[in-house]
């Protein structure tokens, strides 16, 4: 195995524990650039970790609300996910998608609605903590 396939493959394990998944898309482009994926990486723990005074838990709260805005629903889900696996209460993860309705509108609250219901299944499925 090459170097950069090396490097690629302990970034690709890096991403997942610190998130806890892995997109497709980033595994490929972390085989074809690590370098440039591992400052991606650096940025994103960074952005989503413990900071000084917000916990990474609250982080996942705001990434949620902006997703939901956005209509990503699949990437909410995925944030939900992490937010329960960092100790949120279902309650928490509610109320933040209830705080993006003012500023965000409806389709704003039913895009967080829908990531809700599947991730919230999808940890019961899996076994995932979840209150």
């Amino acid at each position: 195995m090459s170097d950069m396939a090396q490097k690629a493959e302990a970034l690709i394990e890096r991403m997942k524990k610190d998130r806890g998944y892995i997109y497709p898309e980033w595994e490929f482009a972390a085989r074809a650039n690590p370098d440039f994926v591992e400052a991606y990486n650096n940025l994103y723990r960074l952005a989503l970790g413990d900071g000084a005074a917000l916990s990474a838990k609250t982080r996942e709260f705001i990434a949620i609300g902006i997703l939901a805005y956005r209509g990503e629903v699949a990437a909410i889900k995925t944030h939900i996910l992490r937010a329960l696996r960092l100790g949120a209460t279902r309650q928490e993860i509610l109320e933040a998608v209830e705080t993006s309705l003012v500023p965000g509108g409806a389709p704003t609250y039913f895009h967080g609605l829908q990531a809700i219901v599947q991730a919230f299944a999808e940890a019961e499925d899996s076994g995932t903590e979840s209150r």
